[in-house]
């Protein structure tokens, strides 16, 4: 696969400002970072259909990640009504309180519901022979170690990108992606929030195009006005 043009970090975010950080996630591998209340996370899907799992806990005034601050898919789908997440949407804690506004987005729809690929899920869903596999749970357990999360401490997520449509009966599907190289969305925190990211390795189904390809994280500072 070729890689895509390469743009600053300026001209790629979607809301302007001071760039913060500019971080290319790799392949299969976590990310996470303390965004502060009123910075603005982009997330660049460089080559398309990659799936972006994500998890959000707020933090406290001392500046420790707070897990009882978690966030919440049962909040976040019943206070806008609708279980697929795009501009406007709020990321909810589970007392319901804002973490983050999607404030621009590229794609039109992401989950809330399909949660993150285990070596256990694989093992169900595909056969023992996945059972090596590395896989999104084990990417939040590694990287939220880093901020004193563990296991008691991990929530359904949200995956940026990916398209899990609900049928009539209410049966899910993970099928082909709705997002194209270089597609992007934008979240600004309304509290200092910690982003935890999966950059999702399942190779299985088609939610990564059978390809887990990288992607861009921007954290910009709008000027205040």
């Amino acid at each position: 696969m070729s890689a895509p043009a390469v743009a600053t970090a300026a001209d790629q975010a979607l809301v302007p400002g001071t760039v913060i950080t500019d971080s290319e996630v790799d392949p299969r591998g976590p990310w996470s970072q303390v965004v502060a209340a009123g910075d603005v996370l982009t997330i660049v899907d460089l080559y398309g259909n990659q799936a972006v799992d994500t998890l959000f806990y707020g933090v406290t005034a001392g500046g420790t990640v707070d897990p009882a601050a978690r966030y919440s898919a049962q909040a976040t789908i019943s206070a806008q009504g609708n279980v697929f997440l795009t501009t406007g949407s709020v990321i909810r804690d589970q007392e319901s309180n804002p973490l983050m506004t999607i404030v621009a987005d590229e794609v039109g729809n992401h989950d809330t519901l399909g949660g993150a690929c285990s070596q256990e899920s694989n093992t169900l869903r595909y056969g023992h022979h996945t059972k090596h596999q590395h896989a999104c749970v084990e990417n939040f357990l590694i990287e939220g170690a880093r901020h004193g999360l563990g296991k008691r401490d991990m929530v359904g997520n949200v995956n940026f990108f990916m398209n899990v449509p609900v049928d009539p009966d209410g049966a899910l599907g993970i099928v082909d992606g709705l997002s194209a190289p270089g597609k992007r969305l934008a979240l600004r925190a309304e509290v200092d929030t910690l982003v935890l990211i999966s950059n999702c390795p399942q190779i299985n189904n088609p939610c990564n195009g059978f390809d887990p390809t990288a992607v861009r994280v921007i954290v910009t500072r709008p000027e205040a006005g």
